[in-house]
């Protein structure tokens, strides 16, 4: 899965010259970075703009800012900034990154003008990161055991390091947040449950034995991923990758995912009275993805855990809709994968997140509901693979037993894509980036109660 982060970075376009400021402004209507930009930084933009994160540059301060000021303007008068590739025209997201068009026009008013920094005693209190956290102080910071060594060049598997947690009593799971090491090599995280072997070989000694109880979805698409999947087609075991001393082999069945890390989505705060159950004695699993930077480093990941005081009203869960079986043929321009699925049980869904590699283009996710009425509850016209974000519905969306959910995701193999590593080649599922994925990650909860048809 995920991030390339070259283009990641290129937040913004170099360009440190002004102009003169516009005649037709006066110095008392050119507003200043002081009184008018810095709150819009603040609220918007110093999450990621600000010392140790991803962005190549601070707008914590006037003289971070000013020498990007044009740079600036052009970057969210076109949309590029901040980033957010929803479609506004389906359903609203409590994490929008979106600036308000009063806001946008005071950046542009703000460059043109000259970009003044004002009035000293106008600048707000900058925000405060409490040791960098953007959750806030976390009651507890799970970390890798060790600097995994990443060297110079080459590909890397997937890689799977086990992080205790260990805690006595179960622990619900208000917000998260992780923290590379390295982001330069972290290409993603995706972070599991394992429960101890005392509890997993008589859990599943019971599923084996007993009736299996109605799932709560049912896949219509293929989901299987093949075995020795390569991003071609599946080799036999003979001629798979043998392990290397640095690898870290998956240890055993992995439980559910709480959350992951690409650029631009590291952190998740579930609403009020809303958890991830995190069981007494679990401990994580990091599924690590790197890439090689052209000199040999380490990476020490780090896990912010907050929880609930009390279990919460509102447990949530995560499950995945994949096509494992796509197949890209060599110069489609706008080739489309389908993956659908059915809803068994009477759910609230939280949010979603999409996920292709660097082909991906587009995504489209369509409801339809028992009564026979269809609706598109995600439209992401631009997929970025620089910035995956997750889209956390303001209003979860309510869909009752026997809603089918379809997902299409298009993809560019063309040499138009600038980012295509090979436009010549057939595409297969596979976990570089030069290979494809067809992914979505779900967080929703099961309702005792009937979801209500509208």
């Amino acid at each position: 899965m995920m991030i390339r982060y070259g283009a990641a970075a290129a937040i913004f376009l170099l360009g440190t010259g002004f102009g003169s400021p516009a005649s037709a402004q006066t110095a008392a209507a050119v507003p200043t970075f002081n009184k008018d930009v810095a709150p819009i930084f603040y609220a918007n933009c110093t999450s990621c703009h600000r010392p140790g994160e991803i962005a190549p540059m601070s707008l914590l301060t006037f003289k971070d800012a000013r020498p990007w000021a044009r740079s600036i303007a052009t970057k969210v008068n076109d949309g590029t900034m901040p980033p957010w590739h929803a479609d506004p025209a389906y359903s609203s997201f409590v994490n929008e990154r979106r600036l308000t068009g009063a806001q946008k026009s005071i950046i542009d008013r703000w460059v043109k003008g000259g970009a003044p920094e004002g009035n000293p005693a106008d600048l707000p209190a900058a925000p405060h990161y409490p040791n960098g956290w953007n959750i806030g102080e976390p009651d507890a910071v799970l970390s890798m055991q060790e600097d995994y060594p990443i060297p110079a060049t080459g590909t890397i598997d997937y890689q799977y390091l086990v992080v205790p947690a260990n805690f006595a009593e179960d622990r619900w799971i208000q917000a998260w947040e992780l923290r590379p090491g390295n982001p330069k090599v972290l290409h993603h995280v995706i972070v599991y449950t394992m429960a101890p072997p005392a509890t997993a070989a008589p859990a599943a000694a019971a599923r084996s034995a007993g009736p299996r109880p109605t799932p709560v979805f049912s896949f219509d698409s293929d989901t299987r991923i093949p075995a020795g999947q390569t991003g071609g087609p599946p080799l036999p075991p003979e001629q798979r990758k043998a392990a290397g001393p640095n690898d870290r082999l998956r240890p055993g069945p992995l439980g559910p995912s709480v959350g992951g890390y690409v650029p631009g989505n590291s952190v998740r705060r579930f609403p009020e009275g809303a958890a991830m159950l995190l069981p007494a004695g679990y401990s994580f699993i990091f599924q690590m993805h790197y890439t090689t930077m052209g000199e040999a480093t380490t990476d020490r990941t780090r896990f912010g855990l907050k929880f609930a005081s009390a279990p919460p009203r509102v447990v949530l869960r995560t499950a995945s809709l994949i096509n494992g079986a796509l197949h890209i043929p060599p110069g489609a321009a706008s080739h489309r994968v389908d993956a659908s699925m059915t809803i068994n049980s009477d759910v609230m869904l939280y949010s979603m997140v999409p996920h292709t590699h660097v082909r991906g283009i587009r995504w489209l996710y369509d409801a339809l509901y028992p009564d026979g009425r269809r609706e598109t509850i995600l439209s992401v016209p631009n997929y970025d693979f620089d910035w995956q974000h997750e889209y956390v519905f303001r209003e979860p969306k309510r869909l009752p037993a026997g809603t089918k959910i379809f997902a299409s995701a298009w993809y560019d193999n063309s040499p138009a894509n600038k980012s295509n590593p090979d436009p010549g080649k057939d595409v297969w599922w596979g976990d570089q980036t030069f290979e494809e994925m067809m992914f979505t990650s779900l967080t929703f909860t099961v309702v005792t109660a009937p979801v209500p048809q509208r």
